[in-house]
């Protein structure tokens, strides 16, 4: 990897620890606090926000036609993600001490707060349990795939793709045939934690 692509990913690094301060910054303006999971507002606020929830009926009636008639469609889809989650969450248990790969902590990924919003019917909160579940649920699978891709086929593609994860910039060039084993030696001693003798001689300098 050249040094420039070190210090954009550098800068991409700083950039997402300076949103993450900000994030923590608003969440101050806002007015509450996290308790473990937990969400806590100042109690005027609390009040304000019961004074704005719409209740079930109006709710409905305000909606429009097809989002209610999509309805059906969209909650039938948590048979496959349940699947999905049942599925990737095996694999990993099973291949990931095998490879020595560190697992993923599924709750840093799906996150379901939103419903404890105050100013939210029951339908509204149960989509919000929804959504952050199917949301954080492929989170949380791309970055089991991600480790799983950079521990086998560490290679870039030949097509430009659109958002790449973030280990995809770190991964070697497509037709680099003599650099290819070495690469995927540092590739797995990264996602490892790996850092042999042995590894680090085949570290390309740069």
């Amino acid at each position: 990897m050249n040094d420039k692509i070190k210090e954009l990913l550098e800068e991409i690094r700083q950039r997402e620890e300076e949103l993450a301060d900000l994030l923590r910054e608003q969440e101050n303006e806002l007015l509450y606090k996290l308790d473990g999971t937990k969400v806590k507002f100042e109690k005027a606020v609390e009040q304000a926000h019961r004074r704005m929830k719409t209740g079930i009926v109006s709710w409905l009636a305000q909606s429009d036609l097809r989002n209610v008639a999509s309805a059906p469609v969209i909650y039938l889809m948590i048979v496959p993600f349940v699947v999905l989650d049942l599925s990737i969450s095996i694999y990993q248990h099973l291949c990931f001490p095998l490879y020595r790969i560190a697992k993923i902590r599924r709750r840093d990924y799906i996150v379901i707060d939103r419903h404890q919003l105050s100013y939210l019917n029951s339908i509204e909160k149960l989509n919000c349990i929804y959504c952050g579940y199917v949301s954080g649920l492929l989170a949380f699978s791309r970055e089991i795939v991600s480790r799983t891709e950079q521990y086998w086929c560490p290679i870039k593609h030949a097509r430009k793709i659109l958002n790449p994860d973030k280990r995809y910039a770190q991964f070697a060039r497509f037709g680099d045939s003599e650099g290819h084993v070495k690469h995927v030696k540092v590739m797995r001693a990264e996602v490892t934690g790996d850092d042999s003798e042995s590894v680090r001689s085949t570290r390309r300098p740069g």
